[in-house]
Protein backbone atom coordinates (compact mmCIF):
# COMPACT_ATOMS: atom_id res chain seq x y z
CA UNK A 1 0.00 0.00 0.00
CA UNK A 2 3.15 2.50 0.73
CA UNK A 3 4.20 4.02 -2.18
CA UNK A 4 7.10 6.54 -2.99
CA UNK A 5 4.45 9.37 -2.04
CA UNK A 6 0.81 8.37 -1.85
CA UNK A 7 0.21 12.25 -2.02
CA UNK A 8 1.61 11.96 -5.75
CA UNK A 9 -0.39 9.20 -6.65
CA UNK A 10 -3.62 10.47 -5.04
CA UNK A 11 -3.37 13.76 -7.16
CA UNK A 12 -1.88 11.91 -10.57
CA UNK A 13 -4.83 9.49 -9.91
CA UNK A 14 -7.30 12.24 -9.39
CA UNK A 15 -5.85 14.80 -12.30
CA UNK A 16 -6.61 11.86 -14.89
CA UNK A 17 -10.46 11.06 -14.04
CA UNK A 18 -10.72 15.08 -14.89
CA UNK A 19 -11.95 15.58 -18.28
CA UNK A 20 -10.50 19.87 -19.85
CA UNK A 21 -14.38 20.27 -20.53
CA UNK A 22 -14.83 19.60 -16.96
CA UNK A 23 -13.65 22.70 -15.82
CA UNK A 24 -14.28 24.69 -18.50
CA UNK A 25 -11.02 24.41 -20.62
CA UNK A 26 -10.82 23.64 -24.04
CA UNK A 27 -9.79 20.32 -25.06
CA UNK A 28 -6.99 21.46 -27.64
CA UNK A 29 -5.28 18.56 -29.45
CA UNK A 30 -4.09 15.24 -28.76
CA UNK A 31 -3.02 14.35 -25.64
CA UNK A 32 -0.59 11.84 -24.29
CA UNK A 33 -2.78 10.60 -21.38
CA UNK A 34 -6.03 10.94 -20.24
CA UNK A 35 -7.59 13.44 -18.41
CA UNK A 36 -6.00 17.21 -17.35
CA UNK A 37 -2.52 17.75 -17.69
CA UNK A 38 0.04 19.28 -14.52
CA UNK A 39 -0.21 22.50 -15.96
CA UNK A 40 -3.65 22.63 -16.41
CA UNK A 41 -4.23 21.76 -12.62
CA UNK A 42 -1.73 24.44 -11.68
CA UNK A 43 -3.25 26.88 -13.55
CA UNK A 44 -6.98 26.27 -11.96
CA UNK A 45 -4.86 25.58 -8.24
CA UNK A 46 -2.95 29.40 -9.06
CA UNK A 47 0.26 27.78 -7.99
CA UNK A 48 3.13 27.32 -10.27
CA UNK A 49 3.79 24.18 -12.50
CA UNK A 50 6.77 23.69 -10.87
CA UNK A 51 5.47 23.52 -7.57
CA UNK A 52 2.77 21.15 -8.60
CA UNK A 53 5.38 18.74 -10.27
CA UNK A 54 7.32 18.70 -7.24
CA UNK A 55 4.08 17.13 -4.98
CA UNK A 56 3.38 14.88 -7.76
CA UNK A 57 6.93 13.34 -7.76
CA UNK A 58 6.91 13.20 -4.11
CA UNK A 59 9.83 16.10 -3.88
CA UNK A 60 7.37 18.33 -1.85
CA UNK A 61 4.91 16.30 0.45
CA UNK A 62 3.89 18.76 2.58
CA UNK A 63 2.05 21.55 0.99
CA UNK A 64 0.18 24.26 3.15
CA UNK A 65 -3.66 24.39 3.93
CA UNK A 66 -4.35 26.76 1.67
CA UNK A 67 -2.90 25.12 -1.50
CA UNK A 68 -4.25 22.05 -0.73
CA UNK A 69 -7.64 23.88 -1.18
CA UNK A 70 -7.11 25.66 -4.35
CA UNK A 71 -6.13 21.76 -5.68
CA UNK A 72 -8.98 20.57 -4.29
CA UNK A 73 -11.07 22.70 -5.80
CA UNK A 74 -9.07 22.24 -8.86
CA UNK A 75 -9.45 18.70 -8.91
CA UNK A 76 -13.22 18.89 -8.06
CA UNK A 77 -12.60 16.85 -4.96
CA UNK A 78 -15.59 16.48 -2.37
CA UNK A 79 -15.39 16.96 1.22
CA UNK A 80 -14.81 13.16 1.57
CA UNK A 81 -12.10 13.34 -1.08
CA UNK A 82 -10.84 16.85 0.11
CA UNK A 83 -10.10 15.25 3.99
CA UNK A 84 -8.37 12.34 2.39
CA UNK A 85 -6.01 14.83 0.30
CA UNK A 86 -5.46 16.68 3.74
CA UNK A 87 -4.24 13.19 5.37
CA UNK A 88 -2.12 12.65 2.38
CA UNK A 89 -0.13 15.69 2.91
CA UNK A 90 0.26 15.07 6.52
CA UNK A 91 1.20 11.36 6.50
CA UNK A 92 4.80 10.45 7.83
CA UNK A 93 7.14 9.42 4.97
CA UNK A 94 6.23 5.76 4.23
CA UNK A 95 7.82 3.36 6.79
CA UNK A 96 8.62 6.22 9.13
CA UNK A 97 5.68 5.45 11.23
CA UNK A 98 3.24 2.37 10.84
CA UNK A 99 0.42 1.37 13.22
CA UNK A 100 1.22 -0.58 16.25
CA UNK A 101 -0.20 -4.00 16.14
CA UNK A 102 -3.79 -4.02 18.45
CA UNK A 103 -5.28 -7.82 19.33
CA UNK A 104 -8.31 -9.39 18.59
CA UNK A 105 -11.80 -6.97 17.62
CA UNK A 106 -14.29 -7.89 20.00
CA UNK A 107 -17.84 -7.06 20.57
CA UNK A 108 -19.09 -5.77 23.40
CA UNK A 109 -21.73 -8.20 25.74
CA UNK A 110 -24.19 -4.71 25.60
CA UNK A 111 -24.09 -4.14 21.71
CA UNK A 112 -24.48 -8.16 20.59
CA UNK A 113 -27.63 -8.37 22.91
CA UNK A 114 -28.57 -5.15 21.35
CA UNK A 115 -28.52 -6.62 17.55
CA UNK A 116 -30.24 -10.29 19.25
CA UNK A 117 -32.90 -8.68 20.08
CA UNK A 118 -33.62 -6.87 16.60
CA UNK A 119 -35.60 -9.87 15.31
CA UNK A 120 -36.50 -8.69 11.98
CA UNK A 121 -33.56 -6.25 11.45
CA UNK A 122 -30.77 -7.59 9.82
CA UNK A 123 -27.71 -6.26 11.74
CA UNK A 124 -24.40 -6.67 12.32
CA UNK A 125 -20.59 -5.06 13.41
CA UNK A 126 -17.52 -5.35 11.45
CA UNK A 127 -14.23 -4.47 12.25
CA UNK A 128 -11.72 -2.10 10.98
CA UNK A 129 -10.89 -4.65 8.57
CA UNK A 130 -13.92 -5.11 7.73
CA UNK A 131 -14.59 -8.52 8.92
CA UNK A 132 -17.66 -9.28 10.70
CA UNK A 133 -16.87 -9.57 14.44
CA UNK A 134 -21.47 -9.97 15.56
CA UNK A 135 -23.87 -10.63 13.90
CA UNK A 136 -27.73 -11.13 14.62
CA UNK A 137 -29.78 -14.61 13.45
CA UNK A 138 -31.53 -11.88 10.74
CA UNK A 139 -28.31 -11.00 8.82
CA UNK A 140 -27.22 -14.42 8.82
CA UNK A 141 -30.71 -15.49 7.20
CA UNK A 142 -30.17 -12.28 4.75
CA UNK A 143 -26.64 -13.55 3.41
CA UNK A 144 -24.51 -15.88 5.13
CA UNK A 145 -21.30 -14.55 4.32
CA UNK A 146 -22.78 -11.52 6.77
CA UNK A 147 -21.89 -14.27 9.86
CA UNK A 148 -19.06 -13.76 12.36
CA UNK A 149 -15.46 -14.23 10.83
CA UNK A 150 -16.31 -13.57 7.09
CA UNK A 151 -14.66 -10.54 5.39
CA UNK A 152 -17.16 -9.03 3.60
CA UNK A 153 -14.98 -7.30 1.49
CA UNK A 154 -13.16 -10.92 0.46
CA UNK A 155 -16.46 -12.00 -0.20
CA UNK A 156 -17.67 -9.77 -2.15
CA UNK A 157 -15.30 -9.62 -4.67
CA UNK A 158 -14.10 -13.13 -4.54
CA UNK A 159 -17.29 -15.87 -3.36
CA UNK A 160 -19.47 -15.54 -7.32
CA UNK A 161 -22.68 -16.18 -5.41
CA UNK A 162 -22.10 -12.44 -4.16
CA UNK A 163 -22.49 -11.16 -7.99
CA UNK A 164 -26.16 -13.09 -7.39
CA UNK A 165 -26.75 -11.64 -4.61
CA UNK A 166 -26.31 -8.05 -4.94
CA UNK A 167 -28.46 -6.76 -7.91
CA UNK A 168 -26.49 -3.98 -7.76
CA UNK A 169 -22.89 -5.49 -6.75
CA UNK A 170 -20.75 -3.19 -9.80
CA UNK A 171 -22.10 -0.07 -7.52
CA UNK A 172 -21.89 -1.96 -4.53
CA UNK A 173 -18.44 -2.77 -5.10
CA UNK A 174 -17.83 0.83 -6.28
CA UNK A 175 -18.75 2.11 -3.21
CA UNK A 176 -17.16 -0.45 -1.01
CA UNK A 177 -13.81 0.40 -1.96
CA UNK A 178 -14.39 3.92 -1.87
CA UNK A 179 -15.55 3.75 1.58
CA UNK A 180 -12.40 1.21 2.67
CA UNK A 181 -10.27 4.11 1.29
CA UNK A 182 -11.67 6.95 3.47
CA UNK A 183 -11.11 4.70 6.52
CA UNK A 184 -7.95 3.31 5.58
CA UNK A 185 -6.70 6.88 5.83
CA UNK A 186 -2.67 7.96 5.27
CA UNK A 187 -1.56 5.57 8.21
CA UNK A 188 0.23 2.42 7.54
CA UNK A 189 -1.13 -0.75 8.30
CA UNK A 190 0.13 -3.96 7.76
CA UNK A 191 -2.84 -6.36 7.69
CA UNK A 192 -4.63 -4.03 5.80
CA UNK A 193 -2.33 -3.77 3.19
CA UNK A 194 -2.19 -8.19 3.39
CA UNK A 195 -5.77 -7.81 2.24
CA UNK A 196 -5.59 -4.82 0.03
CA UNK A 197 -2.59 -6.65 -1.61
CA UNK A 198 -4.54 -10.12 -1.57
CA UNK A 199 -7.71 -8.66 -3.66
CA UNK A 200 -5.64 -6.54 -5.62
CA UNK A 201 -3.95 -10.08 -6.96
CA UNK A 202 -7.51 -12.08 -7.09
CA UNK A 203 -9.59 -9.35 -8.48
CA UNK A 204 -9.31 -7.68 -11.34
CA UNK A 205 -12.24 -5.48 -10.29
CA UNK A 206 -11.13 -4.89 -7.22
CA UNK A 207 -7.71 -3.96 -8.66
CA UNK A 208 -9.54 -1.17 -10.83
CA UNK A 209 -11.49 0.50 -8.35
CA UNK A 210 -8.18 0.74 -5.80
CA UNK A 211 -6.26 2.26 -8.97
CA UNK A 212 -9.26 4.92 -9.36
CA UNK A 213 -8.52 6.22 -5.59
CA UNK A 214 -12.30 7.31 -5.07
CA UNK A 215 -12.90 8.23 -1.58
CA UNK A 216 -16.10 8.09 0.02
CA UNK A 217 -17.65 7.61 3.64
CA UNK A 218 -20.68 7.05 2.64
CA UNK A 219 -22.56 5.62 5.50
CA UNK A 220 -26.88 5.36 4.38
CA UNK A 221 -28.13 4.41 0.70
CA UNK A 222 -29.85 1.73 -0.87
CA UNK A 223 -28.91 -1.88 -2.03
CA UNK A 224 -30.36 -3.83 -4.46
CA UNK A 225 -30.43 -7.85 -3.25
CA UNK A 226 -31.56 -10.98 -4.36
CA UNK A 227 -32.20 -13.67 -2.06
CA UNK A 228 -32.51 -17.19 -3.64
CA UNK A 229 -35.59 -18.10 -1.03
CA UNK A 230 -37.72 -14.69 -0.68
CA UNK A 231 -36.78 -12.76 -3.95
CA UNK A 232 -35.68 -8.92 -5.04
CA UNK A 233 -34.96 -7.11 -1.89
CA UNK A 234 -34.58 -3.37 -1.75
CA UNK A 235 -33.59 -2.54 1.18
CA UNK A 236 -32.22 0.43 3.10
CA UNK A 237 -28.64 1.00 5.12
CA UNK A 238 -27.04 2.32 7.52
CA UNK A 239 -23.35 2.34 9.24
CA UNK A 240 -23.06 3.69 12.51
CA UNK A 241 -19.54 4.10 14.34
CA UNK A 242 -19.29 3.01 17.78
CA UNK A 243 -17.83 5.34 19.87
CA UNK A 244 -16.63 2.60 22.43
CA UNK A 245 -14.87 0.11 20.10
CA UNK A 246 -13.06 2.95 17.55
CA UNK A 247 -13.01 1.35 14.48
CA UNK A 248 -16.08 -0.55 14.76
CA UNK A 249 -19.35 -0.09 12.26
CA UNK A 250 -23.00 -1.33 13.04
CA UNK A 251 -24.31 -2.10 9.85
CA UNK A 252 -28.26 -1.97 9.89
CA UNK A 253 -30.68 -3.13 6.95
CA UNK A 254 -34.48 -2.65 6.49
CA UNK A 255 -37.05 -1.92 4.61
CA UNK A 256 -40.05 0.48 3.37
CA UNK A 257 -42.89 -0.72 5.69
CA UNK A 258 -45.61 -1.34 3.65
CA UNK A 259 -43.23 -2.68 0.64
CA UNK A 260 -43.00 -5.61 -1.24
CA UNK A 261 -39.15 -5.66 0.20
CA UNK A 262 -40.62 -5.59 3.92
CA UNK A 263 -43.13 -8.46 3.09
CA UNK A 264 -40.64 -10.46 2.02
CA UNK A 265 -38.12 -9.40 4.95
CA UNK A 266 -40.91 -10.60 7.18
CA UNK A 267 -40.51 -13.60 5.82
CA UNK A 268 -37.29 -14.07 6.78
CA UNK A 269 -37.63 -13.66 10.32
CA UNK A 270 -39.31 -16.36 11.92
CA UNK A 271 -37.04 -19.25 10.75
CA UNK A 272 -33.91 -17.28 11.41
CA UNK A 273 -35.32 -16.48 15.08
CA UNK A 274 -35.86 -20.03 15.88
CA UNK A 275 -32.34 -21.24 14.39
CA UNK A 276 -30.97 -19.42 16.76
CA UNK A 277 -30.90 -20.49 20.35
CA UNK A 278 -30.84 -17.94 23.02
CA UNK A 279 -27.39 -16.96 23.93
CA UNK A 280 -26.20 -17.37 27.55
Amino acid sequence: MATASRLGDYLRARRERIRPADVGLPEGGRRRVPGLRREEVALLAGISVEYYLRLEQGRDQHPSHQVLSSIARALQLDTDAERYLAQMAAAPAPGAARRAPTGPERVSHDVQTLIDNWTTTPALVHGRYMTTLAANAMAVALNPFFAPGVNTLRAAFLEPSMRDFYRDWDAMTAKSVAYLRSVAGAAEDPRLAELIGELSLRSERFRTLWGRQDVRQKTSGLTLLRHPQVGALDLHYEKLALPSAPGQMLVTYHAEPGSPSYERLQLLAEPATAAVPPRG
